[in-house]
């Protein structure tokens, strides 16, 4: 179930955003932002923290809190490790990338 992208798509909404603002801001075509609120896998740290700068709201609200807290002091530890994970996945993509394009300057 795809609880996030949820979230995300009902705020949108509630705040009168379309896809098309969203994916603009976002840097990709309308398209791919809908499979971002269709399919959680798709988002990692880096577009959640512009998504909720969009939204203008706190990154916990995503995440089922109350969003009350100011940045991430708040937030409880299920979240927390969520974001970790979600940054360490992306650390290790951008550490692939890079270990490409160095066999690829080498070749």
């Amino acid at each position: 179930m795809n609880v996030i992208g949820q979230r995300i798509k009902n705020i949108r909404e509630d705040k009168g955003i379309t896809q098309e603002t969203m994916a603009l801001h976002l840097d990709v075509t309308q398209s791919n932002y809908g499979r971002l609120e269709k399919d959680d896998r798709r988002l990692n740290i880096v577009k959640l923290l512009k998504i909720v700068r969009i939204l203008d709201i706190n990154i916990c609200q995503l995440f089922g809190e109350s969003g009350d807290t100011a940045g991430f002091g708040g937030m409880n530890k299920e979240v927390y490790d969520i974001l970790v994970e979600s940054l360490t996945s992306e650390i290790q993509h951008l550490k692939e990338e890079v270990n490409f394009l160095r066999m690829m300057v080498r070749s």
